[in-house]
């Protein structure tokens, strides 16, 4: 069982976590789950504004996750991402694995992370507190350098 969800509005991670695990129906042993919030960048930051092309970004991120799914054992699992503007404190990404082990949960959700942050299809744009709209933001050496430890 794997979802993925690109949305405008913000997600309940209680409420997704709780739906994964029902679908379990006791076979897991392990749900490991991320969340990545948006940061205030020390009060420089006011929104991050993120766009995509609707159909194209839901299909490449299911690829990447029926390639964890080939990976590792995984028996569901959850990618919640949001699109427009995002306030700092605000969820930008869900990641939820599951497994019968929690090694294979946690490389799992790790995996799908690098790749959403490297490499999924969002294009990122900052606004800031003095009103300014900032540059697009692009993946750092270090993002892709964790993708390509998956290699």
């Amino acid at each position: 069982m794997s979802r993925v969800s690109i949305q405008r509005e913000p997600f309940d991670v209680a409420a997704e976590l709780a739906a994964v695990e029902a679908g379990l129906q006791g076979r897991a042993g392990a749900v490991v789950s991320f969340t990545g919030l948006c940061r205030d960048e020390d009060g420089r930051l006011e929104a991050l504004e993120l766009e995509h092309y609707p159909g194209m970004a839901e299909a490449e991120i299911g690829r990447v996750v029926g390639e964890a799914e080939e990976r590792w054992p995984i028996q569901a699992s959850r990618v919640v991402h949001r699109h427009g503007l995002i306030r700092p404190g605000e969820g930008i990404v869900l990641v939820v694995t599951a497994s019968a082990h929690r090694k294979a949960a946690f490389e799992a959700a790790s995996f799908l992370m690098d790749y959403l942050k490297a490499r999924a299809p969002f294009w990122k744009r900052e606004h800031l507190a003095d009103g300014s709209t900032g540059g697009w933001v692009e993946a750092t050496a270090a993002d892709e350098k964790a993708v390509q430890g998956w290699a």
